[in-house]
């Protein structure tokens, strides 16, 4: 019995996201999973320009939409003790990069679960801050995402720690080495060798789903040296509908900027083989302008393997100078539409 409610929270709490699966081998405790997606799509729309003022041609192209490969592993050590892995590239196969195969490892990392002691990894993985506090807002293919995710302070060179959950309670903690190893001194950053940490906790009970994290967000993985925290709920008010909140806020930085507050708020509805999302975002940000970003998307289950999207954003961006207040025409409202086989 230990063991099937250890490999379930195994599943749900690491590997959500890979909607199918195949298994390759299962045996003796000992198990290898195969999954992906193959997606395709159509977009248009988006900026005019970009950061710089530089105009950018926003036409119509026929896109590759995120689509992967990936392997999971995992092996009962004990009746309390799971050892797993997992691997996962992403690769693009519009006609732009058939020549490159795959172009990403997207996940890459080991690990060992116990639902007495918690759950420790160490590797290539996604954000904790992502899985366990922004994840409700996480509901789209493409640019419909205003709060920080997989990426903020993750991936490569990290640690990472979760609690069991007590009471609807999960608490997390994760470590990003950013090492300057082998390099001279004219290769030498600034900042040096740097740890950039995050942590928070995570409360669920019933239909409800609060997070509360924070993030040191380090110049060396993109930041601006501020920390960053961020205070994200879900509800379900039915089975077929949700309703999520979330506010994140970061300082401004004297050298680097990028300080905002950002208040989100969207739902979720599914009927039969539709589900239908739309969200709102108010950014205020300290030296540009504001921005009223709104996202919204509807998907049909073909099947269980596969799906059809459309998505639609607009992410109001900042108005951009360059020689000339280009004000309205920095932003035009972006669309995806496509198909998705999932394995």
């Amino acid at each position: 019995m230990k063991k099937t409610l250890l490999a379930t929270a195994v599943t749900s709490a690491l590997w959500a996201g890979a909607a199918q699966a195949t298994t390759v081998y299962d045996q003796e405790g000992t198990k290898l999973d195969i999954y992906g997606r193959i997606s395709m799509g159509i977009t248009g729309g988006g900026a005019d320009f970009d950061s710089n003022g530089d105009k950018v041609d926003d036409g119509v192209e026929f896109v590759d939409v995120y689509s992967r490969l990936g392997f999971r592993m995992s092996q009962e050590v004990s009746s309390d003790l799971t050892a797993f892995g997992r691997l996962e590239w992403r690769f693009s196969g519009d006609e732009r990069r058939t020549d490159r195969g795959f172009n990403e490892l997207r996940q890459s990392y080991i690990g060992l679960a116990s639902q007495q002691y918690g759950t420790f990894q160490a590797g290539n993985f996604d954000s904790f801050y992502a899985q366990f506090v922004s994840l409700p807002f996480d509901v789209y293919l493409d640019r419909g995402l205003l709060f920080k995710s997989s990426g903020i302070q993750s991936r490569g060179d990290s640690i990472g720690y979760y609690t069991p959950e007590l009471n609807g309670f999960t608490t997390f903690v994760q470590l990003k080495h950013y090492s300057e190893r082998g390099l001279t001194a004219e290769e030498q950053s600034r900042e040096g060798s740097i740890v950039a940490a995050q942590g928070g906790v995570r409360y669920q009970q019933g239909p409800l789903s609060i997070g509360l994290g924070a993030v040191e967000d380090v110049v060396r993985g993109g930041g601006n040296g501020e920390m960053l925290y961020g205070l994200i709920g879900n509800y379900e008010i039915t089975d077929q509908l949700s309703t999520r909140l979330g506010y994140e806020t970061q300082d401004e930085s004297d050298v680097y900027g990028g300080g905002f507050d950002t208040v989100g708020l969207g739902g979720t509805y599914s009927t039969g083989p539709w589900t239908f999302t739309a969200d709102y975002y108010n950014v205020e940000r300290d030296s540009q302008d504001n921005s009223n970003a709104w996202a919204a998307g509807t998907y049909y289950k073909v099947s269980s393997a596969f799906d059809v999207f459309v998505e639609v954003a607009d992410g109001d961006a900042p108005s951009v100078n360059r020689d000339a207040h280009l004000g309205e025409l920095t932003d035009n409202v972006y669309w995806l539409t496509g198909a998705r086989y999932l394995f």
